[in-house]
């Protein structure tokens, strides 16, 4: 059991060199792992967060455009807006232009219309009056069996006008 003593047993030398490998190896571990696995680490979180702010930039730099694409758009729908509103108030402008025009020359067509009435009528009197003055100084001939003048026949053809003007 001897060998077994040897093999469990405690050597305070021997304890503290293991210790003292221990921390020399974890000084070394430290200074050619730990530090550089740890700096690579961080450079790394470094790049990591960078990436990050660099997305949240340019998310803002999207929404600021977006917000600049939505004013712009909304102005164009106002502009549009405007636009077709000041058409519309032309189109009734232009509507109410050309009805008072055809009302305009409506009337000067029933005017002129009432103008050739008015002559048509005159002709057709002065039409019936000469036929009238005929037959009246035809029928003065017969029954006074002379010849009347033209003074005489228009003073008869008068009297005769006036008469049916009565009447009617």
């Amino acid at each position: 059991m001897e060998g077994f003593e040897n093999f469990i047993g405690f050597n305070p030398w021997t304890a503290l060199l293991t210790l003292f490998n221990l921390i020399l190896v974890f000084a070394v571990l430290k200074k050619f792992l730990f530090k550089p696995v740890k700096k690579m680490i961080e450079e790394r979180q470094k790049e990591i967060d960078d990436l990050y702010a660099d997305a949240e930039e340019k998310s803002a730099e999207a929404d600021k455009l977006r917000l600049s694409y939505e004013a712009r758009i909304q102005e164009a729908k106002a502009e549009a807006a405007d636009i077709i509103r000041k058409a519309n108030i032309e189109a009734r402008r232009e509507s109410d232009s050309i009805l008072e025009s055809a009302k305009t020359e409506a009337s000067m067509i029933r005017e002129k219309a009432e103008m050739d009435i008015g002559l048509e009528k005159k002709r057709a009197m002065n039409e019936m009056k000469d036929d009238i003055s005929l037959v009246a100084s035809q029928i003065a001939e017969k029954v006074v069996e002379r010849e009347i003048t033209a003074e005489d026949q228009s003073r008869l053809v008068d009297e005769f006008i006036m008469k049916i003007g009565e009447e009617a």
